[in-house]
């Protein structure tokens, strides 16, 4: 089509004053103008304006097809906006986009800061607890809120989690004549009336060194709500360097205790769905899952493998902590795809058995792991061994 049906729009506060003259050639061609509330007020859409259903639907758009038709978003419609979902549903030839600069673009340009270097999130509609893995000492991030009192809930959310000292510039209505920047740090947070839309500047410059959280696996297991149950520290690292990680793969941790695998991969940049029995458990799990802010990446399944896995989408890694038996091998080469990487740890004898039946069969890496940690012993030190563990490696 040279001429698509539909335009999709970035706005900023200062309305149709800061478009583009192709845009608003398309919103004055437009027979209906998609938006919220506040753009569609902001362009003076008048009886053509549509604003959009509650809950958010872009079916209403699609319906338009062969109508001129613009949507408004605001900035660039390509960061959390409507532009990739319609993108996805439509042909590259039915539609046109004209972005501007959003407000990671305006409140970098305000503040000085590189936007190259700035990290920045969506928390519109997303748990605090994905800021977790990005603060730091000196790390700069830019998020957006979804109302002026959520503002109020990041200070109290970076204290709780002993990120006080991070500084809060909050912005208000950016790009617009009603631009407000006030700037204080979370442990002293006392705003009031702030007002939508909001963005939030968060500089970790007054950190202590050693805030935040560590980037690699292995992490503490008090960062994790757990029973006991958890595969410790130096094992979960050489866990994860094992299942070798990478971004957008999807994981099977099949007898999840705590999930603190899962997490951990999910932090890599993964996917995860945690196989577990016990509904303690479970809600352990579940704890974890918001505490990180990873749903809906990571997801608790309660049930006992291989039954549990019969409707489950296949990973690319599966990581098999305890309770391995010779009939859950047997189904998982039955259903996994060759090349499927699998990682299980042991310490029965029972379960080393059949680990190293795996390795006679299907080569990998058996590894026995021995730690020991160094201990009080009287009125000196000595070494204190953890249970000997077996690690199989290998591909389906």
């Amino acid at each position: 089509m040279s001429d698509p049906w539909l335009s999709i729009v970035g706005l900023g506060e200062d309305g149709l004053e800061g478009l583009s003259l192709a845009s608003r050639q398309a919103l004055e061609k437009a027979e209906v103008i998609f938006g919220g509330p506040r753009h569609l007020e902001l362009v003076a859409a008048g009886s053509r304006g549509r604003a959009w259903p509650v809950p958010f639907d872009i079916a209403p758009v699609l319906a338009c097809c062969g109508r001129a038709t613009v949507v408004l978003a605001s900035g660039d419609p390509f960061w959390f906006g409507a532009g990739s979902m319609l993108a996805e549903r439509l042909t590259p030839g039915e539609w046109r986009a004209f972005p501007m600069p959003g407000v990671v673009s305006h409140l970098c340009a305000r503040l000085g800061w590189r936007a190259e270097e700035t990290q920045a999130l969506g928390l519109h509609a997303a748990p605090f607890g994905r800021l977790l893995p990005v603060l730091a000492r000196g790390v700069r991030a830019i998020v957006t809120l979804r109302d002026g009192a959520a503002v109020g809930d990041l200070a109290g959310w970076l204290v709780e989690n002993r990120l006080g000292a991070v500084r809060m510039v909050v912005a208000e209505r950016l790009g617009g004549p009603a631009e407000m920047l006030r700037s204080i740090a979370a442990q002293d947070y006392d705003l009031t009336n702030v007002s939508a839309p909001v963005t939030v500047a968060l500089d970790g410059a007054d950190l202590a060194p050693g805030a935040g959280l560590s980037q690699v696996p292995g992490r503490a297991e008090n960062a994790f709500a757990h029973d006991g149950q958890i595969t410790k520290s130096p094992m979960r690292a050489l866990t994860l360097a094992a299942l070798a990680p990478r971004r957008g793969e999807l994981l099977w941790d099949i007898g999840g205790g705590s999930g603190s695998v899962s997490v951990e991969w999910c932090l890599a940049g993964g996917r995860a769905i945690t196989i577990e029995p016990r509904p303690d458990r479970i809600e352990n799990i579940q704890k974890n899952i918001y505490t990180y802010g990873l749903s809906p990446r990571m997801r608790a399944v309660q049930g006992t493998a291989p039954a549990a896995l019969a409707d489950l989408p296949l990973p690319e890694a599966v990581f098999i902590g305890g309770g391995g038996s010779q009939a859950l091998f047997d189904r998982l080469w039955e259903r996994l795809v060759p090349g499927t990487r699998i990682v299980a740890n042991a310490v029965t004898l029972e379960s080393e058995a059949l680990l190293a039946d795996l390795h006679a069969r299907h080569g990998g890496q058996l590894l026995r792991i021995d730690i020991a940690e160094a201990q009080p012993l009287g009125r000196m030190r000595g070494w204190s061994p953890s249970r000997p563990q077996l690690q199989w490696s290998g591909q389906r």
